[in-house]
């Protein structure tokens, strides 16, 4: 499970991606459709609809700083 920080700024991620935002500058990141499988993810994912709220129009920010969401993602990545 890659994480991929996009840096061109696209608005639409590509087939199998999700984009979230995270930190305070809400840095862009397009994760894989399969992290959704992962139930760690899904708890970061809980806490931001708890913290933020759900709409549907709007972006997924997750509640934490860019470093953590690095470490958790990079985590999730080596034991799969």
């Amino acid at each position: 499970m890659a994480t991929k920080r996009d840096t061109e700024g696209a608005k639409r991620a590509p087939k199998g991606h999700f984009v979230v935002y995270v930190g305070k500058e809400l840095k862009r990141f397009v994760i894989p459709l399969s992290c959704l499988k992962n139930p760690i993810f899904l708890q970061l994912l809980e806490k931001a609809a708890d913290e933020y709220g759900f709409n549907s129009n709007r972006s997924i920010v997750l509640p934490c700083d860019e470093l953590t969401f690095l470490k958790v993602t990079n985590f999730l990545a080596s034991s799969s």
